[in-house]
Formats: C-alpha cells, sequence, structure tokens
C-alpha cells in the first residue's frame, strides 16, 4: 500500500521528473559546507537539474502541490477530524517541504520572465533558507499535535504552516 501511494503522486510528472524528485529527495552537500542552511546553488550544475528553466517549472509546480496538499489536510484534520486519512498526506507534506528537497531548485538568478521568485531570494539567502528550516519545525509540530487528536490545537499548528508559507510567499514571490 505505501508503494503504490508514493507513486500515485509522483507519476503524472512524467518519468524525468519522478526520476528529479527521488534525486532530490536524498541528500545533497554542496561545496563541502557543514551549515545547517544548504549552500546556494550558483549554477545548474550545482543541481540536478538539466536547466535553469526546469528548476523554475519544477519549484512552481511542486511549491503549487504543497500548497494543494495543505488545503486537503485542513479539509482531514479540521473538517473531518480524520487523523488517519490526514496521516499519508502529512508525511507527504513533511517530505515534500523540505528545505533539503526545494532549495536546490532556487539556482542563484533564476528569477524573471517565468518565475515568481523575486531577487531578494538571492540577496538575503540565509533569511530565505532559514524560512524552510522553520517550515519544517511547522510542520513536525503539526505532526506531533495531530497524533494527539487534539482538534483545536491541531488547528493551530496547522494555521502556523499556512502562516510560515504566507511569510515566505509575501517577502519573496511575486503575487
Amino acid at each position: 500500500m505505501q508503494q503504490r501511494y508514493y507513486l500515485k503522486w509522483a507519476s503524472p510528472r512524467g518519468t524525468t521528473a519522478s526520476a528529479l524528485a527521488l534525486m532530490l529527495c536524498t541528500p545533497l552537500a554542496w561545496a563541502g559546507e557543514e551549515t545547517s542552511v544548504l549552500a546556494m546553488p550558483q549554477a545548474v550544475s550545482d543541481t540536478p537539474f538539466a536547466s535553469e528553466r526546469e528548476a523554475v517549472v519544477w519549484r512552481r509546480e511542486e511549491l503549487k502541490d504543497i500548497e494543494s496538499l495543505v488545503r486537503q489536510l485542513r479539509f482531514d484534520l479540521i473538517n473531518n477530524q480524520d487523523i488517519e486519512a490526514a496521516r499519508p498526506r502529512l508525511l507527504e507534506l513533511q517530505e515534500r517541504a523540505s528545505a533539503q528537497r526545494l532549495l536546490p531548485a532556487f539556482i542563484e538568478g533564476t528569477h524573471g520572465s517565468g518565475s515568481e521568485a523575486r531577487a531578494s531570494i538571492w540577496e538575503e539567502w540565509e533569511d530565505f533558507a532559514a524560512g524552510f528550516i522553520d517550515l519544517e519545525g511547522k510542520i513536525a509540530n503539526l505532526i506531533d499535535v495531530a497524533e494527539q487528536e487534539d482538534t483545536r490545537a491541531t488547528a493551530r499548528a496547522l494555521s502556523e504552516v499556512g502562516a510560515s508559507c504566507k511569510s515566505c510567499h509575501r517577502a519573496y514571490r511575486y503575487d
């Protein structure tokens, strides 16, 4: 059952994108740095992407999918109060919204035409990357609270996840 679940969300992306998603889920070591914030990818060669355009398209679609996943979780956790239905989505959110997975798609300078990214991402890289680390913490908290089946605390934790996303969008995305 678990295998079918992962194939279900990966298959619409096609073979190339599915392989790319798997590659992005593996740990990366960039520039030999041992910091909690990943180094800014300077060029396509620093990433698993074939082109800057591929990175921009992938990150736009991936972030839209994550937004949709958060909406689905609101339905499962708040409207239906069903932790069992939400559990696979919570784990998917935790995997897909990680800094390790998403930051490689933000190759320096990939803003402008076709991108909603502001140039300030690369000017403020440490703050931008720290936003993803903050999001990871909020998702981990959401999972912990949801497992306790406290609807009010779960709603609050889910709102904190959404607020983390929105604060980053306000600072680093053109609407």
